[in-house]
């Protein structure tokens, strides 16, 4: 009998006032420093073997600023994809990104607003390089940079994305998004239910138990931080 393939861990660099940085809940004055570079952290993670860098632009999420030439450095000097997200509100802030290298655009707050922009990216560009993060407290989506909810809940949006043409989505745990407080297994069996494509979680990893717990839901991968940061999940991960 052949092993089930290892979850996809894809390590983040979160973007914040030119650093890479972790913030706790989503706080973007709760931050902790990392790295000085952000290209430093990439280039740290794809020597230990990520295929996948998942950037984020939190400047531009929160409208405190933007970090756009840093994500041109990095997206142009790493080996591996970069896929980016944060603040992409337009269809033109998306195509500066995808046109400047970047091989997927995280299109978050916008999805939310305006669903029709993640169907014409994805005519545009294809089902590959359009990607939706879902940031949630419990099945309410938060926008804003998880500053606000929507009152809108991730029941009603996943038949909308699905009719899109949308085959990955990231979904986040904001109540637990850089606590190293593990993943909330039935919130993540809920969304594994509303989600029959491709689905990616954040919020919480801690360790390889919740490695195993993605495994076990069928759920592809996780964007891990803090967790690969401080060493709590060992990176690579080989083996459960």
């Amino acid at each position: 009998m052949t092993a089930a393939p290892l979850p996809q861990i894809i390590p983040c660099v979160d973007i914040q006032s030119g650093r890479a940085v972790r913030l706790y809940e989503g706080d973007p004055d709760r931050e902790t420093v990392y790295f000085e570079s952000p290209l430093e952290a990439a280039r740290h993670w794809v020597r230990l073997g990520a295929g996948l860098i998942h950037l984020v632009d939190l400047d531009a999420a929160t409208r405190r600023g933007q970090n756009r030439e840093v994500i041109r450095r990095i997206t142009a000097e790493l080996e591996v994809p970069v896929e980016v997200g944060g603040g992409i509100r337009d269809r033109a802030a998306a195509e500066e990104l995808l046109q400047a290298g970047v091989e997927r655009v995280v299109i978050g707050t916008a999805a939310v607003k305006s669903p029709e922009l993640v169907q014409d990216l994805i005519a545009a560009h294809s089902s590959e390089r359009v990607v939706v993060s879902l940031d949630a407290r419990g099945l309410e989506v938060a926008t804003h940079g998880w500053a606000e909810g929507s009152g809108v809940s991730v029941a009603e949006l996943t038949p909308t994305l699905a009719e899109a043409g949308l085959e990955t989505l990231i979904f986040t745990d904001v109540t637990r998004d850089g606590t190293l407080k593990g993943l909330n297994r039935e919130l993540m069996r809920q969304v594994r239910q509303l989600w029959t494509n491709t689905l990616i979680v954040g919020g919480g990893v801690a360790n390889l138990d919740d490695v195993r717990l993605l495994a076990e839901e069928g759920i592809h991968g996780a964007i891990v931080g803090r967790a690969i940061y401080e060493g709590t999940l060992p990176y690579p991960v080989t083996g459960l």
